[in-house]
């Protein structure tokens, strides 16, 4: 079912006049505000202009331009950001047609590019965008050893050119028990195959890079898209993204970094209390499980206190809604972070794991996850507060755009 604003007007949660015309000159005034790098603001107003945020502050230090288009919303916060998910790559149908998540004809294949299969028209890009989810990092999912390349993405209905932030942003790989392969002689049968597996495809990528830099333009080797991705983790220009759930398998993917100088960051992680020490150590950033995700198989030591767990440790976090194999295939992040937020997260913490933290991992502080003048405009608007499970998301805003329907 769909609900416009104008039906939010007549309940008396959204005041203003509200269009979805481009980059509109916008004025969002929240009750409460939460910038996440400017602390919490009361009674304050969000200036817009060309699609970036043009100033923020109390609405008493603020003048608002009388051609300035009025919003309101009780509570104002950065747009949500998913940090890891499959949606608009495995689709609402949960048909063949439309998963194109995981391509299993071999156990390697970081070549494949998530974004020549987004389908930025999949219903549940429009439902995660109405309940505030404005980015995603979304793409190939787990179940391979390297599955293909992750990117960065709104969740505008706008042109992918115009939505994407970042068309390869890590090599998603699989490490443990979810990356094996069953049947006779398929590879990799075990854990440490799947390590000797991946090292040796490492090392061909480091020769293969050796000879580049090397050889005269005649005598180079001719171009391998497989072996160009992995060069470019052993330069360290994208990181490895790698789901690994039990604590030895993370100590593994850690040497693994270690012996390559590779850039990782550690996904799921269910046994991340077991092993927090050595994740601290590594400084690497984790992209947690959904909090409530199921206890079961390899992730059967996850727990509702993980992500409080790596909050106290200082480790950078941020919560996802990752991958599910039944319809709808998303698990929401605000609901995620809410109950992390019920089980030992401040709501600053909560809300950080789900805005700026995911800028920071994904290295889009810049543009996104925060509330600050010159940042790209992407705002979620509630009637209350965000993790209560009866409010609404009675609005977005992307790129300056104000979405003027929301799915319900």
């Amino acid at each position: 079912m769909k609900s416009s604003f104008l039906n939010y007007l007549a309940a008396g949660l959204l005041v203003g006049l509200v269009t979805s015309e481009a980059q509109a000159q916008l004025a969002i005034h929240g009750e409460t505000i939460h910038t996440m790098t400017g602390g919490v603001l009361k009674d304050a107003v969000v200036l817009i202009k060309g699609g970036k945020i043009e100033a923020v502050g109390t609405k008493s230090s603020i003048q608002v331009p009388s051609n300035y288009q009025l919003v309101s919303a009780k509570v104002v916060v950065p747009g949500l950001i998913d940090a890891h998910t499959t949606v608009g790559v495995s689709g609402l149908l949960n048909q063949k047609h439309d998963q194109e998540q995981l391509d299993k004809t071999s156990p390697m294949q970081p070549e494949l590019r998530a974004v020549d299969s987004y389908n930025s028209l999949d219903p549940l890009v429009d439902f995660v965008r109405s309940l505030g989810v404005t980015t995603m990092h979304t793409g190939h999912g787990p179940g391979a050893l390297i599955s293909g390349q992750t990117f960065v993405v709104k969740t505008s209905p706008s042109t992918l050119e115009l939505s994407t932030l970042n068309a390869a942003t890590t090599l998603a790989c699989t490490f443990g028990p979810g990356a094996l392969s069953s049947g006779k002689d398929k590879a990799p049968g075990t854990v440490s195959k799947a390590m000797a597996m991946l090292r040796a495809e490492l090392l061909k990528a480091s020769d293969y890079q050796e000879k580049i830099k090397k050889a005269d333009l005649e005598k180079r080797p001719n171009r391998d898209l497989h072996l160009e991705t992995l060069q470019r983790a052993l330069e360290g220009k994208q990181p490895l993204m790698i789901t690994v759930q039990r604590h030895q398998d993370i100590l593994a993917v850690l040497r693994l970094a270690a012996e390559f100088k590779l850039k990782i960051i550690l996904d799921g992680v269910a046994d991340a209390s077991l092993v927090l020490k050595e994740i601290k150590a590594s400084g690497f950033p984790v992209i947690l499980h959904p909090t409530m995700a199921r206890p079961s198989e390899e992730m059967e030591n996850l727990s509702f206190e993980t992500a409080a767990k790596l909050q106290k440790e200082g480790i950078l976090f941020a919560i996802q809604s990752g991958f599910e194999s039944y319809v709808p295939k998303t698990r929401i992040i605000l609901f995620e972070a809410a109950a992390a937020a019920a089980n030992g997260l401040t709501f600053a913490e909560a809300l950080a794991s789900i805005t700026i933290n995911p800028a920071k991992i994904l290295g889009l502080t810049e543009r996104i996850g925060s509330i600050a003048p010159g940042k790209d405009a992407d705002l979620a608007l509630y009637d209350g507060d965000p993790f209560e499970y009866t409010t609404h998301c009675v609005g977005t805003v992307i790129s300056g755009v104000l979405n003027s329907s929301q799915a319900r």
